[in-house]
């Protein structure tokens, strides 16, 4: 699909441009696997559920984590809750799977980091960027740690603005950063819910990079602005 109107583009980070489309719980789990940590995934996505909610509810994440920490702290919260309801053995150790997983998990985003770069030095060399995250308040070192933050004008992060995806006010203040129209901005993200309809609300386009999702209604959902890799969004360029 070619499009000529657009003036500035938007991007979500976490599952968008460190995952391929791919919902972090399934990185997770498969570095549970590697880990070889014996929970069944319906037990796992529990402790992940739990995770999240402790870290929206604590401040666990601090401004100067980058990602790797971030990732061992979530591990260790989250190991440490399937412990506490004793579904790991007696003395099992859970310092040392955490740092596996979160070096795992890691790792990936690296890959995933590494393979986007192309796209996103295209984009930056054409058209104005700015990244609006869900985020625990340290995204921009999480960008500064995988070399990113140059990529982007203006970052707007939940944490630090107080308002989070899905509501449409989020994408609001991207827009206004570039300076901009709805119509002229074009929005990538991996979330339907998240990134994809609020976009969409407040009237730009939309580019729903589509891994595998957290529930199975969501990976059931067609849109007629699916990609299946970072690169085609130059299509929505030209």
């Amino acid at each position: 699909m070619e499009n000529t109107k657009i003036k500035g583009v938007i991007f979500d980070y976490g599952g968008t441009i460190d995952s391929r489309g791919v919902h972090w719980s399934e990185i997770i789990w498969d570095g549970y696997r590697t880990a070889e940590v014996p929970v069944s995934k319906e037990q796992f996505r529990d402790c992940y559920v739990y995770a999240e909610r402790e870290l929206a509810k604590t401040r666990h994440i601090l401004p100067e984590h980058n990602f790797y920490d971030l990732l061992l702290i979530k591990m260790r919260i989250e190991l440490g809750n399937l412990a506490d309801n004793h579904l790991l053995p007696e003395g099992y150790p859970i310092e040392e799977k955490a740092v596996a997983i979160a070096r795992y998990c890691y790792d990936k985003a690296r890959e995933s980091v590494e393979e986007a770069r192309p796209t996103l030095e295209y984009v930056h060399e054409r058209y104005p960027m700015v990244l609006v995250s869900n985020f625990y308040g340290n995204v921009e070192t999480v960008l500064a740690d995988f070399d990113l933050a140059k990529y982007f004008r203006t970052i707007v992060e939940s944490a630090v603005v107080g308002i989070r995806k899905p509501d449409p006010r989020i994408f609001g203040l991207g827009v206004e950063a570039l300076g901009l129209q709805p119509e002229e901005v074009l929005v990538v993200g991996d979330s339907y819910k998240k990134d994809i309809v609020p976009a969409e609300t407040i009237g730009c386009h939309v580019a729903w990079l589509k891994g595998k999702g957290w529930t199975a209604d969501e990976d059931a959902v067609m849109h007629p602005a699916i990609i299946a890799k970072l690169e085609e969004i130059k299509k929505y360029l030209v």
